[in-house]
């Protein structure tokens, strides 16, 4: 039976993987449905490519732009969050890939939840703003969720020997530990002041070819911070059931340490074509096109505990997963603000923390259930105020 595929972002680097994956799976995996930010050009060539039946760009004026360039199908979709919405929740869809970047993931996330989808995860912004909310609706609308980060990926398949989905109610018991891994960004080994970090440096992760958010949440440990929310949402945990490691060889993508002592981990090249093809294909493995594991050439598996004083993003969000609420819907908003700032060279990459520490600070209280409006309002809140701090600071 072919499975029909929806890529939300998909002339991105994760797009971009997964449409290689599914190229290579055969036709038994459909791509049916394509949407882009702005880049018209891709997604057109990408739309000759795998001729899906409908597609979707974000951008007004590049969705105007490509219209005049189609002929036929596919059918193009409204522009903005409408066109994605409705990529999302077509029918015929039976699995959608979210790669969008940023806040913008929300709300067609959950429309596929709606409608009972499953759903290819990479967007984790969306589970950090709101991931309980989340998924009280994925159990509501009968959704599955299936995580292609690769930390997250890893912590899902170490499970599947107890044939347990995201947040089964047995997890929390059954899991005395989550070992989640990091790499430390390309800072990490490196004692050298942070002050004067250009944005290309900060953008050459030493392991892993990323969109630019991603890449320097990577560096200033951002990342491992909202992995933690969204993997303490996504499979029902405690917060002090993850514990973070700096993992510099990439080779261990995360392990789950069992109430017994027992460690299973998922290991690999570092290759985000592997837990793309396993959120596409589950529950089944195929031959993937990432490289295998070669244990005769690793020399070595270190690993170390964070350094907070060097990279606060980490601890800022720890604090926000401990508090929660709305919390994390003003972390997430305001990094996504100051990330590019300081990728248009506004700010300074050791700002970038600061920042976001006096945005979370004038949220004295945050609503500790929040509604989808509350989350919506508040996410705007965090970015109009830190769109002013920084036009005050430049």
């Amino acid at each position: 039976m072919t499975k029909r595929i929806a890529i939300l972002g998909s002339t991105g680097s994760i797009g971009e993987n997964a449409l290689e994956v599914l190229e290579k799976l055969g036709p038994d995996y459909q791509v049916i449905g394509l949407s882009a930010n702005k880049n018209a050009q891709k997604l057109l060539q990408q739309t000759i490519k795998f001729k899906p039946k409908w597609i979707s760009l974000h951008d007004p004026e590049a969705s105007d732009c490509l219209r005049a360039k189609l002929t036929g199908h596919p059918k193009l979709l409204p522009p903005g969050v409408e066109g994605l919405a409705e990529l999302a929740s077509q029918p015929e869809v039976d699995l959608v890939l979210t790669s969008l970047v940023g806040g913008m993931g929300l709300l067609p996330l959950l429309t596929a939840i709606k409608a009972g989808k499953s759903i290819a995860l990479a967007n984790k912004e969306p589970m950090v703003m709101a991931g309980e909310f989340l998924m009280k609706e994925a159990q509501r609308w009968n959704a599955q969720i299936l995580p292609v980060d690769s930390e997250p990926s890893a912590i899902f398949q170490c499970l599947q020997n107890h044939k347990l989905t995201t947040h089964d109610p047995q997890l929390a018991t059954l899991i005395s530990k989550i070992w989640l891994t990091a790499s430390g960004g390309p800072f990490y080994r490196k004692k050298r002041s942070l002050d004067r970090v250009t944005p290309k440096e900060a953008l050459a992760h030493p392991n892993w070819k990323m969109g630019k958010k991603i890449s320097i949440d990577s560096a200033t440990l951002m990342n491992k911070g909202f992995e933690t929310i969204e993997i303490k949402n996504l499979f029902g945990l405690h917060l002090d059931q993850i514990e973070v490691v700096i993992h510099p060889q990439s080779v261990m993508h995360s392990a789950v340490e069992f109430q017994d002592g027992s460690v299973l981990a998922q290991m690999s090249p570092p290759d985000m074509r592997l837990p793309i093809q396993y959120a596409i294909t589950y529950p089944e493995r195929k031959q993937s096109p990432a490289e295998h594991l070669n244990f005769f050439s690793v020399k070595r598996l270190d690993f170390d505990k964070p350094d907070f004083r060097r990279f606060p993003c980490l601890a800022l969000a720890l604090e926000a997963a401990r508090i929660g609420g709305t919390l994390p819907t003003v972390l997430s908003a305001a990094d996504e603000i100051v990330v590019e700032a300081f990728l248009k060279e506004q700010i300074r990459f050791t700002d970038i923390p600061k920042i976001i520490e006096r945005i979370m600070r004038f949220c004295q209280q945050p609503s500790r259930t929040p509604s989808l409006s509350e989350i919506v309002e508040v996410d705007g809140w965090a970015r109009q105020k830190t769109l002013e701090i920084l036009k005050n600071k430049c």
